[in-house]
């Protein structure tokens, strides 16, 4: 998927091996849904830094449509960047699905998903900041709203969300498998083949106060 920013940013046309690049909106989605952190790049006096973040993704009801959510602290440095009219950035999303074994390293590779968003990230506005975090929430932790009780004001007051719009995004996917074939002069007595990469969450770990209790199903079904 390729948008181009208005006024004119970064170009997002994916140059070298153009086919892997995609505008299927479906692809972009189930991307964003698989990640839970993504990484924003931007300049900071003069150096280039990048940042991880906790994220999630949502409509916040002001007609804007969906976006990308960045979760922090007001005093942390992203946040203050922001100020009141946003700041320059680039967010990536990368899944890592498999490493392809060529029978040489120059042809092996990966196969792997990733998303670029370029634009400006802006504080979410006071008023619709507990529904851009519960929107984190329900992203990081699904099911998990209806399990704990409601956010207190003070809480909110001390959480910031920033908003990334998702109309400047390029997405670009590899999934297949080695490119040999018996004419391709290699040895072929050499394993070639992919190796799946996967994500896996371990058994549940209580906290103390929390011993004998049951496993409720937002952990449960992760």
């Amino acid at each position: 998927m390729t948008t181009e920013t208005s006024p004119p940013g970064p170009s997002l046309t994916v140059r070298r091996k153009p086919d892997r690049q995609t505008d299927d909106p479906a692809v972009l989605d189930r991307i964003l849904a698989d990640g839970r952190l993504a990484h924003v790049a931007l300049v900071r006096d003069g150096h280039p830094v990048v940042l991880p973040f906790l994220y999630g993704v949502g409509d916040l009801g002001d007609g804007l449509g969906r976006r990308l959510l960045l979760h922090g602290s007001t005093g942390g440095g992203l946040f203050l960047d922001a100020g009141h009219e946003g700041v320059p950035v680039s967010v990536a999303i990368t899944h890592l699905d498999a490493l392809v074994y060529a029978r040489s390293l120059n042809d092996s590779s990966a196969n792997y998903r990733s998303a670029m968003i370029a634009g400006r990230a802006s504080v979410v506005p006071r008023e619709r900041r507990a529904r851009a975090l519960w929107c984190v929430g329900d992203h990081l932790m699904p099911g998990r709203r209806t399990e704990v009780r409601e956010m207190t004001p003070k809480e909110v007051a001390a959480t910031q969300v920033l908003q990334v719009p998702l109309d400047a995004v390029s997405v670009k996917v590899r999934a297949g498998g080695v490119g040999d074939s018996p004419d391709d002069g290699e040895d072929h007595g050499v394993w070639a083949g992919v190796v799946p990469l996967t994500t896996t969450t371990g058994p549940p770990e209580p906290s103390p106060l929390s011993e004998g209790l049951p496993v409720p199903p937002s952990v449960a079904l992760r």
